[in-house]
């Protein structure tokens, strides 16, 4: 059954010297929009070929001067984009949970693009648990921050506006301010995204065979 639910991918277009930063000062700008390029690209197939009812991609930066453009339009092709807006990470993701939530009034499955691991089967599971206990779900990454959240509607996101992002504590705090709003949260699996050199390798190896991120990374 499809699940009446929105992926939300919150993302950055792979613009050299835009995306990735914090790879981009290890591998150099064009290499970690490569990378960046191809863990967009695994993510958007992932959430297409998820069995879910609603598709948006909250973007930000310049996708013509991107890395992969023509691909990454194409695979667009199959959701609703919109553009972020806001000051800061958590003011960007409270805002794009928003602009999804008045478009379809469902509960909203967030994810970024540093998990290319992630499978539609995964997607699946996390919205199926998302609708069946009306809460919060929350996927933690290795570096103590979130790879995925999920909120029953845009309300329960504003719970995270004052989070500290990008942060060893990240997704602590994320838990303990959707908790102190009143909410209950539901633990999905823990993944590994990619920030530094070092998650390439162990990132790549959990992709699928077919995986763009695979490809690119050469591991």
């Amino acid at each position: 059954m499809t699940l009446d639910v929105v992926v939300l991918v919150v993302a950055k277009a792979p613009v050299p010297g835009f995306a990735k930063t914090r790879l981009a000062s290890e591998m150099g700008d064009v290499r970690a929009a490569e990378l960046a390029a191809a863990s967009l690209l695994d993510t958007l197939a992932a959430v297409e070929a998820a069995d879910v009812m609603h598709r948006v991609v909250a973007m930000t930066g310049d996708l013509d001067k991107a890395v992969g453009n023509g691909d990454i339009s194409a695979a667009l092709g199959g959701f609703t984009v919109i553009s972020q807006r806001g000051d800061g990470l958590a003011e960007r993701l409270v805002n794009a949970h928003a602009d999804a939530y008045a478009m379809f009034g469902v509960p909203i499955l967030q994810i970024g693009m540093d998990t290319p691991q992630v499978s539609a089967a995964l997607l699946e599971e996390s919205a199926a648990t998302l609708t069946r206990n009306e809460q919060c779900v929350l996927g933690p990454a290795e570096d103590g921050g979130w790879w995925v959240l999920g909120v029953p509607d845009a309300a329960a996101a504003e719970a995270i506006l004052s989070v500290p992002m990008s942060r060893p504590d990240t997704g602590r705090l994320t838990r303990d301010a959707l908790v102190a709003s009143g909410m209950e949260v539901v633990d999905l699996p823990m993944l590994r995204d990619i920030d530094y050199a070092a998650d390439v390798a162990p990132v790549a190896a959990l992709c699928s065979a077919s995986s763009r991120f695979r490809a690119v990374s050469g591991c």
